[in-house]
């Protein structure tokens, strides 16, 4: 969704630097300017509270994350999938989801090797 919309966006950036004036007016500039906005506001977001959901769901099975960084995930998809139109500040929650996630893999408490491990070879 992040690549179409921004086709849409750059086919309307070269297309109004070509014919500013007769573009600004026209039916077609209204439409592809909705459409990328839809694009990007509307499914890309969805896409992204799907993501969450999906993975909350595997961190719950496979014990990779925390139960409440999980819990975390399916609050904020729903907040996504429901109020993103009404939550203006509701873009910035998958980034900073995704960073805490990434975070916690990274330096967790299975990130930290035991002397067991590093010795037995």
């Amino acid at each position: 969704m992040l690549f179409v919309a921004a086709a849409v966006a750059g086919a309307l950036i070269i297309s109004f630097e070509a014919a500013p004036s007769q573009l600004i007016n026209s039916a077609t500039f209204h439409f592809a300017r909705a459409t990328a906005y839809n694009l990007m506001n509307v499914y890309a977001v969805k896409m992204a509270g799907v993501f969450m959901i999906t993975t909350s769901t595997l961190a719950i099975y496979t014990g990779f994350a925390p139960r409440w960084l999980a819990i975390l995930g399916y609050t904020l998809a729903l907040s996504l999938l429901f109020g993103s139109y009404y939550l203006s500040w509701s873009f910035v929650v998958f980034p900073l989801w995704v960073l805490v996630v990434s975070i916690y893999i990274l330096i967790g408490p299975h990130a930290v090797s035991s002397p067991a491990q590093t010795h037995s070879r």
